[in-house]
């Protein structure tokens, strides 16, 4: 039997038959090629060792179609979700506003991160007014920052409830007292194009929050 007709032999059995032609071939002198015709031809039984080793090809056969299709489905999804990735916002903003007392002075924190490294931080006093008054005129200067650096794709998130319910959720009538900051972002928001407003809870929005607590200490 020459080095092809043993890797035909080999590549054929299974890890146990494997197992099992070593064993023989040491115990009774034999070589490990033929122990291997031995067990295989044992193996196949009435079928014939021709007929084993052509279904023992298909189903190896039918294995690499699997790992091929398991593959070629693993790289769609990797493909997904790059493609995923290279769909997201371009441009990533924070905002936060803080009142105290609430009704008082009004802190506005704000974050906006765009593509190729630019961080702007805002962190300034903003008059007095209420917790969602405060809110709003945070989010109405990230905005503006934004449109001033030309931003695209903005993804803005906030911890308020209350604006980002205003601004999402009623297209026809705005929370009371909050009409003129309701109106002013829509507008900014237009003037931007893709922008996507979402909410976060607050742990997840602490670069903001600190830039709002920061300005509350500030002059008028």
């Amino acid at each position: 039997m020459d080095n092809s007709e043993f890797e035909m032999l080999a590549t054929a059995a299974f890890k146990g038959e494997r197992v099992a032609a070593r064993r023989l071939a040491a115990r009774t002198q034999v070589s490990e090629a033929q122990a291997l015709l031995q067990v295989l031809s044992l193996a196949a039984g009435a079928l014939g060792l021709a007929q084993l080793l052509a279904e023992r090809q298909a189903l190896r056969q039918r294995d690499e179609e699997r790992r091929a299709g398991r593959q070629a489905d693993a790289a769609h999804k990797l493909a997904q979700r790059k493609a995923g990735m290279q769909a997201t916002a371009a441009w990533r903003g924070w905002f936060d506003g803080s009142a105290h007392p609430n009704p008082g002075r009004i802190g506005i924190g704000a974050l906006l991160c765009g593509p190729d490294g630019q961080r702007v931080e805002i962190s300034r006093r903003a008059g007095h007014g209420n917790s969602s008054e405060a809110e709003y005129l945070a989010l109405t200067a990230l905005l503006e920052a934004a449109r001033e650096m030309g931003a695209t794709e903005l993804a803005v998130h906030g911890d308020s409830q209350v604006v980002i319910n205003d601004v999402n959720l009623y297209a026809a009538r705005g929370a009371k007292g909050l009409e003129e900051h309701r109106a002013r972002v829509m507008a900014l928001m237009a003037a931007l194009g893709a922008v996507n407003l979402r909410w976060v809870p607050r742990h997840r929005n602490g670069d903001a929050d600190r830039l709002s607590q920061q300005a509350i200490g500030q002059p008028d």
